[in-house]
Parts: structure tokens; sequence; C-alpha cells
């Protein structure tokens, strides 16, 4: 059992005993962070309370992308198995958010019942009401990947008003929603439509501030040339560019997620890698989750804190009496100058202010005479939670981490390229001749053997000086060099042998074409005879 204590003479005197990140992240929101936000009425602005639920669930992943982009597709693939509600084809066929996750029994929960468990951690979309609800359902299904992960379908965003309008609910604040409460999302493009719809361009808008959470994957990559696809990425990067405003670039997977013949093979080994880095990606969601929640607290923390400063501000401003109206239509028109002057007093980072249009039109509907006075006592409580608490709960994220077994995502299309001459890699590189009976290195060995006899061999060895004359010509770094030496030298003797030798100049090979060097010798590039010194 993990435990820490608490010595700040504010905090109280009996110690906090957190058995768990999970546990200790949902009593400090409860504690400490929700009363500052019911004070300020954080959830009629921004995010409804956190539950239970939403501190014990499994990472999720969002898809979102237009209409016949893959995203169901791409669910398909990962699960290698139908879903309850699957519908896939050219038109707009998902029309509603599915929650795909683990379940005993295929089934789907409609949206109204799924509001109503407590144990889903989407009780708050009740607040969208029926005209979303109507469109949310869950499908469960048993499936080794939903042990680990859960997936969130979404419907595909089309272009035009109209599609937008007959909704009938906030899109995008519902993905918003999610998006604060998912592990990863993945947006998806076609590689026959990158144009950027409004709705589409107004949704990745709605999602600022979680730029660390999006990837971006350009599907059906392999219904173009190699030459179409280079200008289609440039043109993906350059249109992202525009609505995506940070320095940093969103890191773009290539490839052709599903189980039919790749149409064009001739980019085969980049989307094979491009896939592996995707699914590293997913997979590592189980080992980060305590940290990815413990990040999105410490958020919803700073924006609560910058939340009670304004909403306090526009309170301390208004009249007692007379001119109530006027005067909220002044704060309102002016709030960009109430930002800066509590930017200032309190030296708050402008990243950490909300939306300033977004805030203006929330504003119109409040009754500012309701709004709370600055109450110290509960923004010093999240202070010294972010201060004490935050940091003691990181050194339990470690423990856990280290206390755990690795947790990877498994099953699905995540088995069929981990092990077997289908993964990543396998026969290539340091990996090349696994499977043969003779030594992969003595194909090339005669050419080695010239080399070899031309810098001065005695009782059949060269010193690391003279092997050091012949492998600089290589142009590789001393770094890389001295590793290939590490792994060649069987022996340790600080020599080679012939075969030693020529097993070196493998390796500069393997290198040379672009291939990873093994931190290990592998057994099936031995020297013939060494294999006994190495048993």
């Amino acid at each position: 059992m993990f435990s820490w204590l608490g010595s700040d003479d504010r905090r109280r005197k009996d110690p906090e005993v957190f058995q768990t990140v999970s546990e200790g992240l949902k009593k400090l929101y409860k504690s400490k962070l929700l009363p500052l936000e019911e004070h300020y009425r954080f959830h009629e602005f921004h995010s409804p309370a956190l539950e239970d639920a939403d501190f014990d669930n499994k990472p999720m992943v969002l898809l979102v992308g237009q209409y016949s982009t893959g995203k169901t597709t791409f669910i398909r693939y990962l699960l290698e198995q139908d879903f309850p509600g699957m519908r896939i084809g050219p038109e707009p066929t998902t029309d509603s958010f599915i929650a795909v996750m683990q379940g005993e029994v295929e089934g789907i929960i409609p949206g109204n019942a799924l509001v109503v468990d407590p144990k889903k951690p989407f009780r708050k979309l009740n607040a969208f009401g029926n005209a979303f609800l109507n469109r949310f359902v869950c499908a469960q299904l048993p499936n080794p990947v939903l042990e680990s992960i859960s997936v969130i379908d979404t419907p595909g965003i089309l272009s035009g008003e109209k599609q937008r309008i007959s909704r009938g609910y906030d899109f995008a604040a519902v993905l918003e929603w999610f998006a604060e409460r998912v592990d990863r999302i993945i947006l998806l493009f076609d590689a026959h439509k990158l144009d950027i719809s409004d709705e589409f361009s107004e949704v990745i808008k709605a999602l600022k501030n979680h730029e660390d959470k999006m990837r971006v994957v350009l599907n059906k990559a392999d219904q173009i040339e190699t030459q179409q696809l280079m200008r289609v990425y440039g043109a993906l990067m350059w249109s992202l560019g525009k609505i995506v405003n940070t320095p940093e670039v969103i890191r773009v997977y290539i490839g052709s997620f599903w189980s039919h013949p790749l149409l064009i093979p001739d980019n085969r080994k980049l989307f094979e890698a491009e896939e592996q880095d995707l699914f590293r990606d997913i997979q590592s969601l189980p080992r980060n989750a305590a940290l990815r929640k413990l990040n999105d607290l410490i958020k919803r923390a700073r924006l609560a804190k910058v939340h009670a400063y304004i909403i306090s501000s526009l309170k301390k401003e208004m009249p007692s009496v007379f001119g109530k109206d006027n005067k909220k239509k002044e704060l309102v028109n002016n709030l960009a100058e109430i930002y800066g002057r509590i930017e200032r007093e309190h030296q708050i980072s402008p990243g950490d202010f909300p939306n300033l249009k977004r805030m203006q039109d929330q504003l119109q509907a409040q009754d500012f005479s309701k709004f709370q006075p600055l109450k110290s006592k509960l923004l010093e409580v999240v202070d010294d939670m972010l201060a004490h608490d935050i940091a003691q709960l990181m050194v339990l994220v470690r423990q856990e981490e280290t206390q755990r077994p690795v947790q990877m995502v498994k099953g699905g299309a995540f088995e069929g390229t981990l092990h077997g001459p289908f993964g990543h890699g396998y026969g290539e590189g340091a990996g090349e001749g696994i499977d043969d009976a003779e030594w992969v290195v003595a194909r090339d060995k005669p050419m080695y053997d010239e080399i070899f006899y031309t810098l001065s061999p005695v009782d059949g060895k060269i010193t690391g000086a003279n092997a050091k004359k012949e492998m600089v010509r290589s142009k590789l770094p001393n770094s890389v060099l001295g590793k290939i030496w590490k792994l060649a030298d069987i022996d340790k003797d600080g020599m080679l042998n012939d075969e030693e030798f020529a097993l070196a100049n493998h390796l500069i090979k393997v290198k040379l074409e672009g291939h990873e060097l093994p931190n290990e010798l592998p057994t099936h590039l031995l020297p013939p005879s060494k294999r006994k010194v190495a048993e």
C-alpha cells in the first residue's frame, strides 16, 4: 500500500492515505477542486463536474473525420471483428456516436440508458439532450483489444450549413466533451479528399488545448502513386497548419488501415513502418493512463482558477442597484481588458484563459448579480493541491509503474505483427538470414577476407588500430562504429579474426542500408567458430 503524509499547517491534521493514483485523484478533486468549481459556476461555462467513472475508466481513443475516411473500418481493422451497430460504406453511414467497449455479451446499449449507468463515464452527456442521446449508443463485445482500451466512433463530418443545423445538437461541443476525457484523438483524412469543411475546421478548433492528444492518419494512401502521395502529404500539412496554431508539427501516420490487398504496393515498407509507429503509440495508452488523468486534472485546475478570477472581477465591477444591464454590456464588450488585467495582477499565462469570443457569448445569458466575489481560501486550497498533492501523486504514479507488470494493448491487429515472419522488420537488416541454415555473413565473406589479409593480420587476427583504418571508410560516426566493434568482438580480446571482421563489415552494411543495429548480437549472426564461446 502506498501512502503519503501532509505536513503543511493548512492541510488536514489527519494524513492522506491513497492506495492508488485513481483514488488519490478522486479525493483531491472532490475535496479541493470541486468546491471552487461550484462556487464560481464553472460547470455552466466549461465542463460538467467529473465523476468517479471519469477516473476509473479505461483509456479511450476518439476517432474524428469527414465521411468515408475509414473511421469505422479503422476500428474493424484494430479489433479484427465486426461490432454491433457497425455500418461501412462510401456514403455517410455512421450517423451516431458509438462507444465500442468490452462486454461479456455482444449487444447495444442506447444513449438514454447509457447516461444513467454510474459505471460508465458518460452520465454528464445527459446535458446535450435527447437529440444527441438518440444518436449515441454503446456497442459491447468480448474482444482482447477492448480489455485495455475503448474506442469512440463519431458521425462523419459533412460540408455545408445544412448538416450542421440538422443535427439538432452542438456537434463541436460534444466532441470537446469527449476530447477532455479521452487519451488519444485520431483525425482521419482520405488521401483523395483533403478538403477541410467548415464544420471539420470548427471541430478541430474546438479541440484546441488538446493538441498533445491529437494524431493524424492519412488513410487510403495505397490508392495513389508515390509522387502523388508526396504532394498529398504536403497539402495536408499546409491545411492543418492554418487550423492548428501550434509551433510543433502534428504527427501524421500514412497508411491503409483495412484488411484488403494494397492497390499500389510501392510504399508497402513505409506503410508497415507507419502502422507500427501508430500501434506503439496506441499500445502505450494503458501505461500512461494515470499520468494523462493527472495532467488533465492539472489543466482543469488552472482553468478553474482563471475562471474564478474572471467571475469575481465581473462581480466586483457590477453596481449594487442601478444601471446593471448597461454595465453588464460594457463588461462583456471589455472582457479582453479584464483578461489583460487579471493576467498582469496574478501572473497568469495568456494560454490559460478561455476563448474570449465564446466566453462573451456565454456571459450574455448570465445574471451577474448571482456571481460570487473572490474567496481567497478556495483558491489557496487549489494552489496547495497543485504545489504539494500533485507532486506526491506523481511519485505514486512512478511507484505504480514500477510495481505493476507492463500494460500494453494486446489482441486484434496488434497481435498479427508482433511475432513471426510477418512482424515488422522480420528478416530485414540485422534480422536477415534468421531462418537460414548457413551463416548469412558467409555470402560476402570472400570479399571481406580480401580486405582482411591486406591489414597485416598476426596469428590470424588484426588489431583494433588496423580494423579502425578500414571501418572509418564507411563514414559512419565513431559512436556507431564503436557499437559495431563491441558487437563484432565476440571474445572481447580487443582484436578481430577473419569471421569477426566479416561480421563487423556486415553490420556496417546493415547500418548503411538504413536499418537499426541490435543492442545484442542475434544468435544467427554469431560466427560458426564462436558459437561455443558464446554458449
